[in-house]
């Protein structure tokens, strides 16, 4: 297993390789000039020209991937041309706080979805089936930003509940803190849910007709046992990428919420990068956000190894 972990991780290595050249590609290449909008329209030609030299943007583009390369190696991110601030701090600031709404979200999402999904799978075709159906249907449906608008209008508006937009402060405490956190958590742990029942209906119900389901229910089995300890297992291997996708996609900055929420975390970060030609942030943010999809597909590998034995052997083969 071990052997296994460091191969795929040095497998990381061309992957990252390839998409740098990509994320440098199409953010150099992208059209608007970040030199005249850092300087304004007032600046002339003279200035637009030695604010160029100064940031290297005057040199060809093989020199500058390989300054820029050279120094994420190094992990040294740039400079923002928007704040002037050290890029790894801007990220610092922002990552934690994904961090925290993706897990929570992501937590939500499994203890409601995955019992629904199961509820829905054992009273297949019948009321409770047909209900379960129509609300993931629903949550599909809904798109997150409406989603938010409405609940900042009741919650925050109307009810004067919980705050609109932001995510607090260390001196409030924990407590208060949290309330920042329950709109935009509602918000991605709606459709979340939705999908993680879904695959969960469809997985366990194609395993509740397997051969070995009806022999451990032959030979005497409880159906608690049945199910939780043959079938449920069995049934979590699609699941487990479903899940490992969406925590890489929360975890790369839920772009939407947090920009109709106001929450300082690394999509609101990747939206403005974006609207003030940020090139250096924008270019850190994509990189983290491959990385972060490469290593969620190895965790996800490795917990196939977890659930499915047939996978370890095949691996020590």
């Amino acid at each position: 297993m071990q052997t296994y972990v460091i191969r795929r991780l040095l497998e990381l290595i061309p992957a990252l390789f390839a998409a740098s050249i990509l994320i440098f590609l199409m953010i150099t290449l992208a059209p608007g000039d970040p030199v005249a909008m850092r300087l304004g329209t007032e600046a002339t030609p003279a200035q637009i020209a030695a604010e160029r030299t100064r940031l290297g943007l005057d040199q060809s583009l093989p020199v500058r991937y390989g300054i820029w390369l050279a120094d994420v190696v190094r992990l040294d991110l740039g400079q923002s041309l928007y704040t002037n601030r050290p890029v790894t701090t801007l990220i610092a600031e922002a990552f934690p706080k994904t961090v925290q709404l993706a897990l929570i979200s992501l937590a939500l999402s499994l203890l409601i979805g995955l019992p629904m999904g199961m509820l829905a799978a054992l009273r297949q075709d019948r009321p409770t089936d047909t209900v379960i159906t129509g609300l993931n249907a629903l949550g599909l449906a809904i798109p997150n930003f409406w989603l938010g608008i409405l609940m900042i209008l009741f919650f925050s508006v109307q009810l004067r509940w919980l705050p609109p937009s932001g995510a607090g402060n260390a001196d409030q405490g924990m407590v208060a803190n949290l309330r920042y956190l329950v709109m935009p958590v509602l918000s991605i742990a709606v459709s979340n849910l939705s999908v993680f029942a879904r695959f969960t209906r469809s997985a366990l119900i194609d395993v509740l007709a397997d051969d070995f389901i009806r022999t451990a229910r032959a030979k005497g089995l409880a159906e608690r046992v049945v199910i939780n300890r043959h079938a449920l297992k069995n049934a979590l291997i699609p699941v487990v990428t479903i899940v490992g996708i969406q925590f890489g996609r929360l975890l790369g900055g839920a772009v939407v919420t947090e920009s109709v929420f106001a929450f300082p975390g690394i999509g609101r970060l990747t939206v403005t990068a974006i609207l003030n030609r940020d090139y250096p942030v924008v270019q850190a943010i994509l990189l983290l956000v491959v990385l972060i999809f490469l290593v969620a597909n190895v965790v996800v590998d490795l917990l196939y190894g977890y659930l499915d034995p047939r996978v370890r052997l095949g691996r020590a083969e």
